[in-house]
């Protein structure tokens, strides 16, 4: 009898177990999707994340599906984060330099834009300005990415929801000259303005646009602290609220993990695994929305690879015990091996193999059905 009790002890505790985590459904309709881009991020990146991590599951681990995409741009066979955005955020590719048009010209919607007209709600947490390539890929048309003042324009005409990220100084001076007050036009679209990031903890519906940053936010070495996370976690909240309030499908949010990117650009070993710290924090809270939020899809991709970062052994005979690793770079700019994508939550089952950048955001937007005008 007593060895009876003890079973039955057994069992209900692991039945508690499995009760406590569940994890996301990937069978049920997508309403909701995360799409999470880590900038420069190749899968060397994520290995150097693991092994740092002394080979502890990262929540990359926790991805119920795999996929990989190709990020050539259409004059490129190296692309840069305006034209990699583009696809990811239009299914369309275009050339180097190029937001939300065609090599002709042709404007094209990103799935935000379509998620904006066929009501769901929307957001973007960038540790970049909210001006820079990928976010401006989810909302703007211009010729070269280097045209904030018109970027600045078209975010006003965007109807994104919630935006979190730098930008203070690009938004005055695409308004300097015609005298106009940004915040006070923002205010005239129904946002409220905040600079603080304090200032969060006051919000949990409406529109807002949080600008913490003259332009980009601080490096992790120079006290950026857990805002990526944080700000992800308050804009899902924002959203969240946002659908119920409003009645809306559900929502498409993009965060960025912007600074993967510039610290690889540098060659930076401590700094790129800070910013893939950082990042993985951001996705498991993304991760754990889902799991408790029906109908959510995370999807953890990269625009392209930026260093061509390598993780060779330090000596050859492989019959040692251990050899050590070093972290070494074959450039300081962009490369054009294919990148991963991380998928996890409602419907990750129904993207795998290997497959165009554009392929990518086709299918998102097949799975929550927002429509062409």
């Amino acid at each position: 009898m007593k060895r009876v009790f003890i079973l039955i002890l057994l069992l209900v505790a692991a039945g508690q177990c499995v009760e406590a985590k569940k994890p996301a459904q990937n069978s049920s309709k997508v309403k909701n999707i995360i799409y999470m881009i880590g900038d420069g991020m190749g899968l060397s990146h994520v290995s150097m994340l693991q092994i740092e991590a002394g080979y502890a599951p990262t929540a990359f681990d926790s991805a119920q599906n795999l996929a990989l995409i190709k990020t050539h741009s259409a004059n490129n066979r190296v692309t840069d984060s305006a034209a990699a955005g583009t696809a990811l955020a239009t299914g369309y590719k275009t050339d180097n330099g190029t937001l939300g048009q065609q090599p002709d010209g042709t404007h094209v919607e990103s799935i935000m834009a379509k998620a904006v007209r066929d009501d769901y709600a929307t957001g973007l947490v960038v540790t970049c300005y909210l001006q820079h390539a990928t976010p401006a890929a989810f909302y703007a048309h211009v010729k070269g990415r280097g045209d904030s003042d018109q970027i600045s324009r078209d975010f006003m005409q965007s109807g994104v929801d919630v935006a979190f990220g730098g930008g203070k100084k690009v938004f005055e001076e695409a308004y300097k000259e015609s005298g106009e007050d940004y915040a006070a036009l923002l205010k005239d679209n129904g946002y409220e303005v905040i600079y603080d990031e304090a200032d969060m903890e006051n919000i949990s519906s409406g529109r807002v646009v949080g600008l913490f940053a003259d332009e980009n936010l601080p490096e992790m070495k120079d006290g950026r602290g857990d805002y990526l996370a944080h700000a992800t976690e308050k804009a899902l909240e924002i959203l969240t609220n946002n659908v119920k309030a409003d009645k809306k499908r559900g929502f498409v949010m993009m965060v960025e993990g912007s600074q993967i990117d510039y610290r690889s650009h540098a060659n930076d070993v401590q700094g790129v695994l800070d910013e893939m710290r950082d990042f993985e924090k951001a996705v498991k809270v993304a991760m754990d929305y889902a799991d408790t939020h029906e109908g959510t899809l995370v999807v953890i991709c990269a625009d392209h690879e930026t260093s061509g970062m390598s993780i060779p052994s330090n000596k050859t005979d492989f019959t040692l015990p251990e050899s050590g690793i070093s972290y070494d770079f074959s450039t300081s700019g962009h490369t054009g091996i294919m990148v991963p994508v991380y998928l996890y939550g409602a419907g990750a089952e129904q993207i795998n193999g290997i497959m165009e950048n554009t392929e990518l955001s086709q299918k998102l937007q097949q799975l929550i059905g927002v429509s062409d005008k």
